[in-house]
Order: C-alpha cells, then sequence, then structure tokens
C-alpha cells in the first residue's frame, strides 16, 4: 500500500480523498494555489505545497510544480481527483517517469476512452452497441454533409471532451453554421484539441451511467446504475440510484455491457460507463467512458456501502477487489444534487464573494460533501461547485421526503446558490414520478424558476 498520496485537486473532492488517505492509515499531501491556501483541503492534510497563483492553468494545471511537490514530499502516488488533470494522458506519463503511482487506470486505457471516436471504435468491435455518429470531422463541410445525411438534430461533440464543454445540440444547418467554430474553439481552450465528431441525437432520452470496479488481476464488478438525466446545458445537476426508468432485466443487460465496455479497453480502478437510453425505442447506446472518480460516486456509495474512494486506491496499489457481483446488493434509493454558487433567476450567472452564514442540514439519511466554510471565500477563478447534498431513504419516495427536508434546512448566505431551483426542481410532479428526459430542464425550466420564486417570497 502506499505511504504517501498527494492529491491533485482542490475543493471537495480533494478534501474527500484527504479524508480517506487518514482513514486508510495513508499520509497525505495538499497542493493549492496562493487563492486556496486556506481551504480546508490545505488545513487537513498532513503537508500542503503552493503551486502557484490562482489562475488554474498556472497551478493546477501546472504538472512541472506538481511533480515538484510530489518529489519534495516524497509521495509514491498522486490521486487527480475528477476534472483537471484526471484523464490527462501526459501527466499520467509523466508521473510514471518520476516513478511516481497515478491512481487511475493504464495509460492506454486512458488513451483509449479519452479520444471519444477511438472509445466509439472501441466498443464496435467490443459489440458494444453505440449511438450512430460520423468519423472526426476534418471541417464544417464534413460536419454539414453527415448532419445532412443523418438528419437533424444532432449533437456536436468534441474528441476530447467531457462535462458538457464543446458540446451543442444542432437543430437545423443554421444552428450547425452558427455553432460549429466556437464550439471548436471552446474545446481547443479546454482539452487542448479542436477535433469534432457529430453523433445523432436523440431527443427523449435518459442519461444512465454504470459505476466500474476492476482490478488489476482481471476481475471486473459494476456497481449498479446512477440517473443523471436530470441536466441543464448537458451539465448535470440531480442524480440518483437506481434510476426509475430501469427494469430488472434492463438492468442486467446494460450492466452487461458496462463491464464488457471495461474489459475490452482492458481497465483496472474505479470507472463510469455513460449509456444514452433511448425511451421511444426502448435501446440503450453507449457514449463514454470516464477513466476517474465522478463527482456523483455518493450516490452509488450510499446505496452500496461501498468506499469507492478507498477502493480505487487500492486497486491502483495491486490488490485484488475484495468482493465480487454477487456480493452487490442495491439497498434502497439516494438521490444527490449539486449546489453550486451561482444565481438561478440571472440565468445561472456565477456568484462570488464570502460566506456570510452558513448551515448544513444534518439528520438520518442525509450526508454532505463540501468544502466550504463560514466566511470561505468563493472565487471567480475555479468551478461553482459548493457542496454536495446525499440524501438517502429505503425507497424514492422517503429519499425525496428526507432531500426536501435537507434542503429547506440548508443555508448559505453571501453567494447565490442553486438551493431555490434545487427546491422547486425535486417538488415538481414530473420529477417526482420519475418521468423526465435529458432534455425536460431546458424545456421546463421557467415553470420551475417561477415555482422557486414564489416559494421564495
Amino acid at each position: 500500500m502506499f505511504k504517501k498520496i498527494l492529491i491533485a485537486n482542490r475543493g471537495e473532492i480533494a478534501l474527500r480523498i484527504v479524508r480517506a488517505c487518514k482513514d486508510m492509515g495513508i499520509a497525505s499531501v495538499a497542493v493549492y494555489s496562493e487563492a486556496d491556501c486556506e481551504s480546508l483541503h490545505v488545513r487537513t492534510a498532513d503537508e500542503s505545497y503552493c503551486i502557484g497563483p490562482a489562475s488554474v492553468k498556472d497551478s493546477y494545471l501546472n504538472i512541472a510544480n506538481i511533480i515538484s511537490a510530489a518529489i519534495v514530499s516524497g509521495a509514491d502516488a498522486i490521486h487527480p481527483g475528477y476534472g483537471l488533470l484526471s484523464e490527462n494522458v501526459r501527466f499520467a506519463e509523466i508521473c510514471a517517469s518520476h516513478g511516481i503511482v497515478f491512481i487511475g487506470p493504464s495509460i492506454e486505457s486512458i488513451q483509449a476512452m479519452g479520444d471519444k471516436a477511438r472509445a466509439r471504435e472501441t466498443m464496435i468491435s467490443a459489440g458494444v452497441p453505440v449511438v450512430p455518429g460520423s468519423p472526426v470531422l476534418k471541417n464544417f463541410e464534413d460536419a454539414s454533409e453527415f448532419a445532412e445525411k443523418t438528419g437533424y438534430p444532432v449533437m456536436l461533440k468534441a474528441v476530447s471532451g467531457g462535462g458538457g464543454k464543446g458540446m451543442r445540440i444542432l437543430r437545423n444547418s443554421q444552428d450547425l453554421e452558427k455553432q460549429f467554430h466556437m464550439a471548436q474553439r471552446e474545446a481547443a481552450v479546454s482539452f487542448g484539441d479542436d477535433r469534432m465528431y457529430l453523433e445523432k441525437f436523440i431527443d427523449s432520452a435518459r442519461h444512465i451511467e454504470f459505476q466500474i470496479l476492476a482490478d488489476k488481476h482481471g476481475n471486473i464488478v459494476h456497481l449498479g446504475e446512477r440517473d443523471c438525466s436530470s441536466q441543464r446545458r448537458n451539465q448535470k445537476l440531480v442524480e440518483e440510484s437506481p434510476s426509475p426508468a430501469l427494469t430488472k432485466e434492463l438492468r442486467e443487460q446494460m450492466g452487461e455491457a458496462a463491464v464488457k465496455a471495461a474489459a475490452a479497453c482492458n481497465y483496472f480502478t474505479v470507472g463510469t460507463v455513460e449509456f444514452i437510453y433511448d425511451l421511444s425505442e426502448n435501446k440503450f447506446y453507449f457514449m463514454e467512458m470516464n477513466t476517474r472518480i465522478q463527482v456523483e460516486h455518493p450516490v452509488t456509495e450510499m446505496v452500496t456501502s461501498v468506499d469507492l474512494l478507498k477502493e480505487q486506491i487500492k486497486t491502483a496499489a495491486g490488490e485484488k477487489i475484495s468482493f465480487s457481483k454477487d456480493d452487490i446488493k442495491l439497498r434502497g434509493h439516494s438521490i444527490e444534487c449539486r449546489i453550486n454558487s451561482e444565481d438561478p433567476f440571472n440565468n445561472f450567472s456565477p456568484s462570488t464573494g464570502t460566506i456570510s452564514k452558513l448551515l448544513l442540514p444534518g439528520g438520518p439519511g442525509i450526508r454532505i460533501d463540501t468544502h466550504i466554510y463560514q466566511s470561505a471565500t468563493v472565487s471567480p477563478f475555479y468551478d461553482s461547485l459548493l457542496a454536495k447534498i446525499i440524501a438517502f431513504g429505503n425507497n424514492r419516495e422517503e429519499a425525496l421526503a428526507v432531500l426536501d427536508r435537507a434542503l429547506s434546512e440548508f443555508v448559505i448566505e453571501g453567494v447565490k446558490t442553486t438551493i431555490p431551483f434545487h427546491k422547486a426542481f425535486i417538488r415538481s410532479e414530473a420529477f417526482r414520478s420519475g418521468n423526465i428526459s435529458t432534455s425536460f430542464v431546458e424545456r421546463n425550466l421557467d415553470s420551475v424558476l417561477a415555482t422557486a420564486r414564489f416559494d421564495k417570497k
């Protein structure tokens, strides 16, 4: 087992990893930007090193400074968390060249799944169904030709994409002309790669992802699914497990496909296989595989009682999975809301400032993953995620009641947050019935916000 792990991340996930290390008796090393010097992950880690000024590119994406901190501290492994460098092949290669274990899958797996076009080819070869799509587009003319041939709507995606960046839904040729180069520039800035491809857009769909755990000894299990259909502009808002949309038979089919997908790229440690489920045709298709821990991993932890961070560290260190697929029993229901520092009544614009008042909810069935505290500064330099509120109940109805109660208790003052939106959204008839698709929030946002404004009064 590792003796010391450097955490190449910030915010709530960095704090989550520090705590997992402490539980396992592993020394932890935090890195931080000048803007994050008072952050909780810095205060709680055993050691900490400043790696640059506030901007992400000069600090949390500064590979040279992160590796230097690892060498100086004597860390034998680096945990990248999610986002930032978590799926960066070059970073994983540099870690290996310095004899530092990258806590993630092999470089080959990152390459195979990080390139979305290559991932599609791998899945087709493995017999996993994929959304009909184009090869890598050479130019706008290629995109226009494919879209006309396939028929609108289509989804424009970045080959190295993730997190909704470089992604656009195009409903006609005017959309394509307006959005193609804009999405291409966004992909270049976000991923250093402006290659794009198109997929047929499935309007009436659910976004279902399966949590995978694999070891270096060829063992692969899935730990059930998460339904991530509650989205705005391809950004997840609410996640839950199990999905209200899946039957037992469909869950088994998708789970088998997820395991097959992981095996196709010789995968080990934690990962997530994402599917689009076409409600109109009752068919599912592979979308992509995230080769890292997910933001929404607590949802799976609540229904399986498996600590995914600890399992990720153990499998990266070469240990076997300590359980089989038959040992995994999904229990109850869990729902997570992402609380962001955004103003839902002003087009979800970012909100920054100092947290003047903070009251965290509690009680049975509630888990809060957060890095904020009263008097903490919410800066404009980083992701807007403030906290994740995860509710658990014996069934979906009970989990919703627990979540509703907890959101009503949650107080954050000093910055605008998405708490009012979430309270209105989870009370909507469509969400309570479980009858939504990935386009639901966009189509019903005005009515949800109207309810939120009324509740606020």
